[in-house]
């Protein structure tokens, strides 16, 4: 299946993405596209391993890793949202004195993989009634781009209840400040991997950031997980 690309990227989606560590893509999948990406869940050859949460402590439900080469559509939206991010994950890159990435996909998959990181990571969660997924991140190997990206695949109110998208950051010396997040089917939302920059009086410091599931109280929830780096 090819991608209908719809991404409204400005300058004002990356200032939002530094000031909140998010920002929402409405209408990047449509409906046909969601439903034809939770339909690959199945098909077990195009996956490279199968993950129960509940065995990890992760929390509750499963996810599955695609395995190379990864589907059209899944391929083609990685690629093109990286596009847009990278220029933002390099600002930011310069902001903290950490790495900068290479300008496309390709570029960052031989850099995974000079680190032994060689094994894709997009995934399909399935999550039912009773699911959940604990607070964490999605780092791999030392190689780690600062933004993924989920792409809801089920309405909610519709196909589930609960299911809340959970994003808590943790400033240096601070409580911590949690936001419970209900996006459309066929949404995108851009996170923070692991911090997000923010201007102190000494230049830039580190905010943390994990992100989660609340508890799947009816129904089943599919989401699309694009990451961008390689696991080892």
């Amino acid at each position: 299946m090819g991608m209908r690309m719809k991404v409204n990227w400005s300058e004002g989606a990356a200032i939002e993405l530094a000031q909140r560590g998010y920002v929402e893509l409405p209408g990047l999948l449509g409906r046909e596209e969601c439903e034809w990406a939770a339909g690959l869940y199945e098909e077990r050859e195009l996956f490279r391993s199968r993950i129960d949460m509940a065995q990890y402590r992760f929390g509750r439900g499963e996810y599955q890793y695609f395995r190379d080469p990864l589907p059209g559509l899944v391929r083609d939206l990685r690629d093109a949202l990286y596009r847009r991010l990278v220029p933002v994950a390099n600002d930011w890159a310069e902001m903290l004195g950490s790495r900068v990435f290479p300008l496309d996909m390709d570029g960052l998959i031989e850099e995974c993989r000079e680190h032994g990181q060689t094994r894709p990571t997009p995934l399909l969660l399935r999550y039912r009634a009773g699911d959940y997924n604990c607070l964490h991140q999605d780092l791999y190997g030392e190689v780690a781009f600062p933004f993924q990206v989920v792409c809801f695949l089920s309405e909610p109110g519709r196909d589930y209840k609960g299911g809340e998208f959970l994003l808590v950051e943790q400033a240096p010396r601070a409580q911590a400040m949690g936001r419970a997040l209900r996006l459309r089917q066929g949404d995108g939302l851009v996170i923070t991997t692991r911090h997000r920059p923010v201007q102190g009086k000494r230049g830039y410091y580190k905010v943390n950031v994990r992100h989660g599931v609340s508890p799947v109280t009816e129904g089943e929830r599919w989401t699309l997980g694009i990451i961008f780096h390689n696991a080892k």
